[in-house]
């Protein structure tokens, strides 16, 4: 199944409140013939542009090819949330890789939180960010972790933008009968994840990057040039960046085998009005500690962008709304009879880790992928890192890249129904509070 246009209608974002809140780019024609570049880049999202325009503001010729419109992946359609750290706790960290690299891996995550805001800073990208993350925990085992490692994160890396929130604070903060405490991180942020991607596209057009959409890349061969060949033409180029995440394909057998991709579903509500304090007190984001993670915050226009619900297998279901709709009256029972205006659907990757998989897959071919619903800075930090790397400097890319990435179990083949049979327990977990 392809996956491009499994969901999807072509050269169509998808009906969110986003893509309903954004003016669109005009269309960027599709690649015709062969032409020459220094590098090609594959896949026009946050990884993809933001490598393309760090090293077409270095003076390197790119070529940027994606297969639908800018941003029509889980970039222009995610939560929005642009969270601290990585994917996996420190903790988890210092177990797998030990305390250097953890803390390598530490200040990474913080230069991708700063690179995102200084870029909208910098092109006068209008995403509405906003600062401050929660997380919400359902239990007092679970606020006592948080609590545990928000002290960690303070005494190992003096990181001190986390406030501990018990019960009542939280309650005050985000009034749902499910939530027992939690952190407020302000050093995390959130945004409009569409306005973001296309304001990323405008700046790395105006640097000179050449963008072709509606140019969906078949096959890659290797040799210095490589040739990055589509149905109606074809790119040399000295460097390949492969920058596809969910929807990579069959295009690299070592990354497919070790970056799947998932589904994940947001609806938004009419707009709250007064309303709208019933569910954040403050204009911050929210994240909470099931497996399944549920996470929201308000628009602007004083909606709730909702993200939950399960989906197993690469179809999107018919009634999403429906789906989305379940856990959100489990956080916010009031809101059975508000009404849902936009519900959408986008493919997004993990790993077995949930940490994001770089890989050098030749001398001159470079990926990263595998973001685990934590992309917005990790997924933009990493196209830099890939630019940096194509020019020689290489630390932060070999950092990430010696985090081990093991094979999903059963290869490409077997592992959505695994992850079915794990997704069902935790489920299951979840609901019995086990």
């Amino acid at each position: 199944m392809n996956l491009l246009y499994a969901n999807d209608r072509r050269g169509e974002y998808p009906p969110s409140w986003y893509a309903a809140t954004t003016a669109p780019l005009a269309p960027f024609a599709p690649l015709r013939g062969e032409v020459r570049a220094d590098v090609c880049v594959v896949g026009a999202g946050y990884t993809g542009l933001s490598a393309a325009l760090h090293l077409a503001e270095a003076g390197l010729d790119v070529v940027l090819l994606e297969a639908q419109r800018v941003g029509f992946g889980a970039s222009g359609r995610n939560g929005g949330q642009l969270g601290s750290g990585q994917r996996m706790e420190q903790t988890g960290l210092e177990r797998l890789v030990g305390q250097e690299d953890a803390s390598k891996l530490w200040d990474l995550a913080e230069d991708a939180k700063a690179l995102v805001k200084s870029l909208v800073a910098r092109h006068g990208i209008d995403c509405h960010l906003k600062p401050g993350v929660a997380h919400a925990c359902f239990s007092a085992r679970e606020t006592a972790h948080e609590h545990a490692y928000a002290d960690h994160l303070a005494e190992r890396y003096g990181y001190n933008q986390l406030e501990k929130l018990d019960e009542g604070a939280m309650q005050t903060l985000c009034p749902s009968p499910a939530y027992s405490g939690g952190t407020l991180d302000i050093g995390a942020g959130h945004l409009h994840p569409l306005a973001y991607v296309l304001g990323l596209a405008r700046a790395a057009q105006a640097a000179g990057v050449r963008i072709f959409e509606g140019s969906a890349v078949h096959h890659v061969t290797r040799g210095i040039p490589a040739r990055v060949a589509t149905d109606a033409g074809a790119v040399k180029a000295d460097h390949v960046i492969l920058a596809c995440n969910g929807y990579l394909g069959g295009l690299d057998r070592k990354v497919a085998a070790r970056v799947m991709p998932i589904n994940n579903f947001i609806a938004a509500t009419e707009p709250l009005g007064n309303e709208a304090a019933r569910v954040l007190a403050r204009d911050v984001a929210v994240a909470d500690s099931k497996f399944v993670v549920n996470y929201f915050r308000l628009s602007h226009d004083k909606r709730l962008l909702f993200g939950g619900g399960e989906s197993y297998g690469y179809r999107f279901p018919r009634d999403i709304a429906a789906l989305v709709r379940k856990p959100m009256l489990e956080i916010f029972p009031h809101l059975r009879d508000a009404r849902i205006d936009y519900a959408w659907g986008g493919t997004l990757a993990i790993t077995m880790k949930r940490m994001p998989y770089l890989a050098r897959l030749a001398p001159n071919m470079l990926s990263a992928s595998g973001y685990s619903g934590h992309g917005v800075g990790t997924a933009t930090h990493a196209g830099k890192l890939m630019a940096d790397a194509v020019r020689g400097e290489a630390a932060g890319f070999e950092t990430l890249s010696r985090v081990p990435a093991p094979n999903f179990p059963g290869g490409t083949a077997l592992r959505t129904p695994l992850l079915v049979l794990a997704m069902t327990w935790f489920s299951m977990r979840d609901r019995l509070g086990i």
